[in-house]
């Protein structure tokens, strides 16, 4: 399997995801509630972050879109990070599906920046995403006739 044919793979892997964890904010919202830290509206953070989330993660298959997507998603995890920070600082927190264990809280830290640098990697080089050049084709075309007007 070429390295292209990985890195889609794992796009739709990412993407799926996003979205049905994204989804999951919308339907267990009291789970992710208790890891906002206090100074931040709960519920708000909650829905606000599945919402990216599911968007983030249908903005992944779209080429060209993705790239921006990506970027988003990017500000996404720094943005939740405090949430993970502060399940790992106050381990009498209990999460449904979640083992209970500060050794755990504190070892999913690190996967923050591998998610990070996981999106990042879709800001790079988008005209070699599947379907790309043939929407490269039709935005150059659209820019030729908006030209002739």
């Amino acid at each position: 399997m070429n390295p292209l044919k990985h890195k889609e793979l794992l796009r739709g892997f990412l993407a799926a995801a996003l979205i049905i964890v994204g989804t999951t904010h919308f339907l267990v919202p009291q789970e992710y509630a208790k890891i906002v830290p206090p100074i931040f509206p709960a519920y708000t953070s909650v829905y606000v972050s599945g919402f990216f989330e599911i968007l983030g993660g249908i903005g992944l298959c779209v080429p060209y879109l993705s790239v921006v997507a990506a970027r988003g998603l990017i500000s996404l995890f720094i943005a939740v990070f405090p949430a993970n920070i502060y399940l790992a600082l106050h381990s009498d927190i209990t999460l449904t599906n979640i083992p209970h264990s500060p050794l755990f809280y504190w070892l999913r830290l690190p996967f923050q920046p591998i998610l990070i640098a996981w999106a990042y990697w879709y800001t790079r080089n988008p005209q070699d995403q599947k379907g790309a050049t043939r929407i490269a084709k039709q935005w150059q075309e659209l820019d030729r006739l908006v030209e002739k007007k």
